[in-house]
């Protein structure tokens, strides 16, 4: 196994660009950026994730790759068959940096990194079979609930071979894909179903049964030609496979709250233990709370749960839309009425009625501000 980190000095440019900057976008972007990759943190149960899928004998020789975070559009979305009306590219599903740079939003963007590297390239005019994973913080748009964050982590992994010199088939990729799930999970029953994917194909999703129940693990196929060829690549074929790693640690563990896995409290650090049912600390109360304002109708809702999130770090733990309804005579033919319901809930202690109250006063104020929302 190889080791390629491969940097940008575009991503470093803009990065510096993003420095001095204080307005609320580059203000979140900043942090995200600071936030620890979990997958690269010893201790942390996503870290253990990804030793595990690396230690398999289908991946043990594969080369371990990290890329850039902020990727230009054109590689991230029309490379990967995303064309200009594909939902990921809107600015209500995607950070941008600028017009032409996000923040990734899947870490199969390292597909383009490796061919392109001049060690891969080498080996390609050798007609070499190649072998890849990639895993790290991806960053999406997203609701707030128990189960999402807006940055999280993936693990990749592709195999590729020359046409002329071995048959790659879907039975390999389903083989390799079991031996990560046994060696994560333990002994679990396993199924594949057909899905549909812009960079594979024919692609599946593996589920596995977990606690009596059917969970989505992963998604997977056969690389199509036409992305190779985009890539710049023929002759050859080959599998990929991409997963969330926050979801398969959720499923081992039986997390109630994804923001568990963020924690430094020795009290929850000491239990995240893949294959350990997670034992509440305590189950602090939650407080809910309604929301609703009148907003014109360019109002992004995705923007507004990054707002909520950010107004009370570590205490919302779900932002749900109860209420939306226009009505021009009594609103504008331009307004929206919405109406959120706000869960908060600290992780550490029980929330009192007045902390809750001035939180979500200040929600509500500063909704009006950075809205221009008219609060009802």
């Amino acid at each position: 196994m190889s080791n390629y980190v491969i940097t940008s000095s575009e991503e470093e440019k803009l990065l510096k660009d993003l420095e001095p900057k204080t307005d609320a976008h580059s203000m979140r972007l900043k942090r995200y950026f600071s936030m620890p990759d979990l997958s690269r943190t010893d201790g942390s149960p996503l870290y253990e994730i990804v030793k595990r899928a690396k230690e398999v004998p289908s991946l043990s020789d594969f080369d371990d790759i990290k890329v850039p975070e902020i990727v230009p559009t054109n590689i991230l979305f029309d490379l990967f068959n995303m064309g200009s009306d594909h939902p990921a590219r809107s600015p209500s599903d995607t950070y941008y940096v600028d017009k032409k740079n996000v923040l990734r939003t899947h870490d199969t963007v390292f597909w383009y990194y490796y061919l392109n590297h001049p060690e891969i390239k080498k080996r390609i005019a050798n007609k070499e079979t190649l072998g890849a994973v990639c895993y790290g913080k991806v960053y999406r748009k997203d609701e707030i609930d128990r189960r999402h964050m807006n940055v999280f982590h993936q693990f990749g992994g592709w195999l590729i071979g020359p046409d002329d010199k071995e048959k790659i088939t879907p039975e390999d990729l389903k083989n390799t894909l079991k031996e990560i799930a046994v060696n994560i999970f333990g002994k679990v029953n396993l199924r594949f179903n057909d899905d549909d994917f812009p960079y594979t194909d024919p692609s599946f999703e593996m589920e596995a049964e977990i606690n009596g129940e059917w969970i989505e693990m992963l998604g997977c196929g056969m690389v199509r030609k036409n992305v190779l060829k985009d890539l710049g690549l023929e002759g050859y074929h080959g599998w990929a496979f991409g997963f969330g790693l926050e979801r398969l640690a959720i499923a081992s563990m039986e997390l109630p709250d994804i923001r568990l896995l963020w924690s430094e409290d020795p009290r929850v650090t000491s239990q995240l233990k893949l294959g350990h049912k997670f034992e509440e600390v305590s189950k602090y109360p939650p407080a809910l709370r309604d929301i609703s304002f009148v907003v014109k109708n360019d109002f992004i809702p995705n923007d507004y749960f990054d707002f909520v999130r950010e107004l009370a770090p570590g205490l919302v733990e779900e932002v749900s839309l109860i209420d939306k309804y226009e009505n021009a005579e009594k609103f504008g033919a331009d307004k929206i009425s919405y109406a959120y319901r706000v869960t908060y809930r600290s992780l550490d202690k029980t929330l009192t009625s007045e902390e809750v109250d001035t939180l979500h006063k200040r929600l509500e104020t500063e909704t009006a501000q950075d809205f221009g929302a008219t609060i009802r």
